[in-house]
């Protein structure tokens, strides 16, 4: 039975299903379906909006409209279905891991007998698809943006290139360039960097990322200062120069 009520609304448009709103909504009514976020069934959702503050892309809203009447019942049931089928960690993982909640951690102190160990991250998530322009580690920060193949490559990426830093990584040869590019634009005109480095590697398709960036820069009307390094396959500095 249909009735007027509270449900939460999609837009697919804005969604790029991260999942960081399916671990949020306690009754499972959320999952990831071909890159999309959508509502299992419209009995699931109590209409109380706990996913709304979940989403990095303002793709979640409540409305009033004619839907299925929120069934307790069959939430319980739904849920303990899914748990038989799968543990929780697992359903996470593929609706929706929580790989986009921001988290941010405290610096380790270096250990002067092996420097070259200690963890220089300060947050969470690193992928330039998952990382909101918003996000507060952003805000007036150093920003390196490297390949996903330099950390790899590079044997002291933490020491000599992250430390102190917000990282975004990614692949221009495999992701969404246009998508980059109006992800740094956003940035850009929100966040305050102070300066950018760029850490790609020596193939052809890595010297897209400055560009990127660059043009990132150019949309949001900054200037902020830019350094780009080359590293080999090897892991050697090829080269190393402040953009133009």
């Amino acid at each position: 039975m249909k009735v007027k009520r509270k449900i939460i609304r999609i837009d697919e448009e804005l969604c790029d299903g991260c999942g960081s709103c399916v671990p949020s909504c306690a009754e499972g009514a959320i999952e990831v379906v071909d890159g999309k976020a959508r509502v299992a069934a419209e009995k699931y959702c109590d209409g109380l909006g706990a996913c709304l503050g979940e989403c990095p892309k303002g793709a979640l809203t409540i409305e009033q409209r004619e839907a299925e009447e929120f069934d307790e019942k069959a939430v319980e049931e739904h849920l303990s279905s899914r748990e038989e089928r799968e543990p929780s960690h697992k359903i996470l993982m593929a609706q929706g891991c929580p790989s986009a909640r921001l988290q941010t951690f405290a610096p380790k102190p270096l250990n002067e007998e092996t420097p070259s160990q200690a963890s220089a991250l300060l947050h969470w998530p690193v992928q330039i698809k998952l990382v909101p322009p918003t996000a507060p580690f952003l805000k007036g920060a150093s920003l390196l943006v490297a390949a996903d193949c330099a950390p790899v490559a590079y044997p002291n990426f933490h020491r000599d290139f992250l430390k102190g830093k917000a990282v975004m990584i990614g692949c221009p040869k495999f992701d969404d360039v246009q998508g980059y590019v109006e992800k740094f634009a956003d940035i850009f005109r929100s966040a305050n960097i102070k300066s950018v480095t760029v850490l790609d590697m020596e193939v052809p398709c890595c010297s897209a990322l400055p560009r990127i960036v660059q043009r990132g820069m150019e949309l949001a009307g900054k200037n902020v200062p830019l350094e780009e390094v080359v590293i080999s396959a090897r892991g050697e500095i090829l080269k190393r120069e402040e953009a133009a």
